[in-house]
């Protein structure tokens, strides 16, 4: 039976090395003390160590490999299906800092692809932007963008340096429909450097396509590391009988 005294310093171990964990303290990767070192520290019993970390591996926060210790998890960002996201909040709720860098803005007539994702007439011209998000030090996703400038005009001369396309888009632009179209592929040269992931590494790509009063507003590619993100889709039974 769990005395008074055990459950107390078992709560107290959990919430330090939480702590230590979702502050950043320890990093994703970081090996946690073994179960020997943990119970000297604390002055407790092996098997309230162990107690520890198991319940530390259920909340998803370490895995524990076999011969080789326990290890921060690295956390996975969750982002609901139906819902147009800030990328910049994603990261936040992981509790990482946030950052984002600009690697191409340039305005361009629209190509045949170009006007076959975003639905344009010939002679359209569009925003080619592409920029790298980062959670941490570490890559979080890859966000290639078009703008359709015969409907958003003033993208033109945004300054995206500053300001992420995504959110600036969300403050300044009504939408009224939008699509998304979710796949998994494997990660080419160019995406691998990116996101600095193995070639050919599984990766989860986010296609959305949004329109205004106005027409088509943006086509978006995001392609995050694989094992880095989750979508989550929320919903209720429908009015018909279940069946």
């Amino acid at each position: 039976m769990t005395s008074e005294k055990d459950g107390t310093l078992h709560s107290r171990i959990l919430a330090d090395l939480e702590g230590k964990i979702l502050s950043g303290t320890w990093p994703p990767g970081h090996r946690l003390p073994f179960e020997v070192d943990l119970a000297v520290h604390y002055g407790c019993s092996r098997m309230t160590a162990n107690k520890v970390l198991t319940q530390l591996a259920r909340a998803g926060l370490i895995e524990r490999r076999k011969k080789s210790g326990s290890f921060v998890a690295q956390p996975v960002a969750q982002a609901a299906v139906l819902e147009i996201h800030d990328i910049e909040a994603e990261v936040r709720s992981l509790n990482l800092s946030y950052a984002f860098d600009l690697k191409q803005q340039k305005a361009r007539k629209a190509s045949a692809a170009d006007r076959q994702r975003l639905d344009l007439s010939a002679g359209a011209t569009v925003l080619d932007l592409t920029c790298l998000h980062r959670a941490g030090t570490r890559p979080f996703c890859l966000e290639q963008r078009l703008i359709n400038l015969d409907t958003v005009a003033e993208a033109a001369s945004a300054d995206f340096s500053k300001t992420a396309p995504g959110a600036w888009l969300i403050s300044r632009v009504p939408w009224n429909a939008a699509e998304h179209r979710i796949q998994a592929f494997s990660a080419s040269a160019e995406i691998s450097a990116a996101l600095e992931i193995p070639r050919n590494a599984a990766c989860l790509v986010i296609e959305r396509r949004t329109w205004g009063a106005s027409g088509p507003v943006t086509f978006v590619r995001f392609t995050y590391p694989g094992d880095r993100h989750a979508l989550v889709a929320r919903f209720q039974p429908g009015e018909s009988p279940a069946g």
